[in-house]
């Protein structure tokens, strides 16, 4: 019986192996879902790919799957990070999962001095980066950092990884699907009204740093950032 429906768990994965669920899990799957002993669920837990598991017990507040067999090896997104500086929350929201079906590994996101504070709760954040694995059939789940200042970030930088800074002032000026490094790389975003006249010079003086625009329209921070991620994509080739 092929499972219908996908579940992230914190737990190992391989033949044989049971799976304990939480209570949460429990009221998902039976509660909600309907599902039954003996139903099949298709579980990922980031590391192990994606494994086919029956239910094997089921209660109100818990439950235990036992993983059959594997039906998806771990496909592993390319070495491409989305650092953004957070929004309002539903288009937050689209940023995180935008951001996992097109395949970024890690989500760092980024205090600037025209974000807003109380934008961006991490547990939050990684729950919705969780939710877009499951529905988007993906192995992998992406990182979702504490959020960070601009300038903190940016001083603890690995200068191996090319930041490619999305300036809104470059705004059709270059062609960006030709400037694109390969991996490893950072696509860096910013919030509404764009980046400060000093971050913009700070992030110019990087030696790391690639500066490029994405085009005359593309102003909104969440349209950058699918719009950032997919000219990547496009110019270094789908997932490996």
């Amino acid at each position: 019986m092929k499972a219908k429906v996908r579940l992230y768990v914190d737990h190992p994965l391989g033949e044989g192996q049971p799976v304990p669920l939480t209570r949460e899990q429990a009221h998902y799957l039976f509660g909600v879902m309907r599902l039954a002993v003996g139903d099949a669920v298709a579980l990922i837990n980031g590391r192990d790919g994606e494994w086919q598991a029956d239910i094997a017990e089921a209660a109100k507040k818990g439950g235990v799957l036992l993983c059959t067999f594997q039906s998806a090896a771990l496909q592993m997104p390319p070495d491409i990070w989305l650092c953004f500086a957070p929004i309002k929350k539903a288009r937050t929201d689209f940023v995180i999962e935008k951001a996992v079906e097109l395949g970024a590994r890690r989500i760092l996101p980024v205090q600037t001095q025209y974000t807003n504070a109380g934008q961006g709760r991490r547990d939050r954040m990684q729950a919705h980066a969780t939710e877009a694995a499951e529905q988007c059939g993906a192995t992998y789940v992406p990182t979702v950092d504490p959020i960070v200042p601009l300038a903190q970030l940016l001083s603890g930088w690995n200068p191996d990884r090319t930041l490619i800074f999305c300036d809104e002032a470059e705004a059709g000026s270059v062609d960006a699907s030709r400037l694109y490094p390969p991996a490893p790389a950072a696509l860096l975003i910013g919030p509404e009204g764009g980046f400060s006249p000093s971050e913009r010079d700070q992030l110019r003086s990087c030696p790391f740093t690639k500066t490029i625009g994405l085009g005359p329209r593309i102003l909104r921070a969440d349209t950058a950032a699918v719009s950032a991620l997919t000219l990547w994509q496009a110019a270094q080739g789908d997932w490996i």
